[in-house]
């Protein structure tokens, strides 16, 4: 008689990770994370914030938290991770926070990253949105943690090498099949119409190269306001919620949920 073989145990549902990328750093992906955590949250939602920038990680020096818990102890095996968020009161959600500065994190062996990527998809359906703020490059441990991802939003600016870092990026992904859905962002954009003129030579070369349409999630404008918020160590949301660049993130926010 055939034995049946038992189905592999299903992964928990990821509609509700959204991941935040960049091919190079200094892009505005860290500042980009919490300010589309915080809208997520100022529309009704609970929304968890994970720093997934392992040995690099900034999350909460720029918002100037100071966490009792993060994912040092995490990684350590001193807690588990739906025990290691920390409230962040003036934006109305939670953070994941890692470990600033720690080289350690980066060095985490990718058997515990693959094990953290799926404690965070259980610990994500607490929440109505998990926003994953991944660290910079296309190394192992940045694509093992994007694939905790139902969409993943790619941040590029109108640098030279930010385009062909975002376009790496994004070859990689695609050819491991790590997230369907990704968007692209252009951050610090002169203007919407400059924006979109560098959002159009990125979907060039990915229609050109690798036969993929990757749609336009947004352009954030430049907007001076945004180094007062990271100086102040403040949301934008909460210092300048009116602004040119806030009101960007809230539309594509917005555009997230529908």
């Amino acid at each position: 008689m055939k034995v049946a073989k038992l189905a592999p145990a299903p992964r928990p549902a990821r509609r509700n990770v959204v991941a935040v990328a960049s091919g190079k750093g200094g892009v505005g992906k860290t500042w980009f994370s919490i300010t589309l955590a915080h809208w997520l949250a100022r529309q009704g939602n609970r929304v968890l914030l994970f720093d997934g920038d392992l040995g690099l990680a900034n999350v909460d020096v720029q918002l100037g938290i100071t966490p009792r818990r993060d994912l040092g102890s995490v990684i350590a095996g001193r807690i588990p991770l739906r025990e290691a968020a920390t409230r962040y009161e003036p934006g109305g959600f939670d953070i994941l926070a890692g470990r600033s500065g720690s080289g350690s994190l980066s060095m985490t062996p990718l058997a515990r990253v693959a094990e953290l990527r799926e404690e965070l998809e259980r610990v994500a359906q607490r929440y109505d949105h998990a926003v994953l703020d991944l660290g910079a490059g296309i190394e192992r441990p940045v694509r093992l943690l994007a694939g905790a991802a139902r969409t993943c939003l790619v941040i590029a600016t109108d640098e030279p090498t930010s385009i062909t870092d975002a376009y790496a990026f994004i070859k990689v992904t695609r050819a491991e099949r790590i997230v369907d859905d990704i968007r692209i962002v252009v951050n610090m954009a002169g203007s919407v119409r400059e924006g979109e003129r560098t959002y159009l030579t990125l979907r060039r070369a990915c229609n050109e190269f690798l036969k993929f349409d990757p749609p336009l999630a947004g352009v954030v404008r430049r907007d001076d306001k945004v180094k007062d918020s990271i100086r102040r160590q403040a949301s934008l949301v909460t210092r300048h919620p009116t602004c040119e660049a806030a009101l960007d993130v809230d539309a594509i926010a917005r555009e997230l949920v529908e």
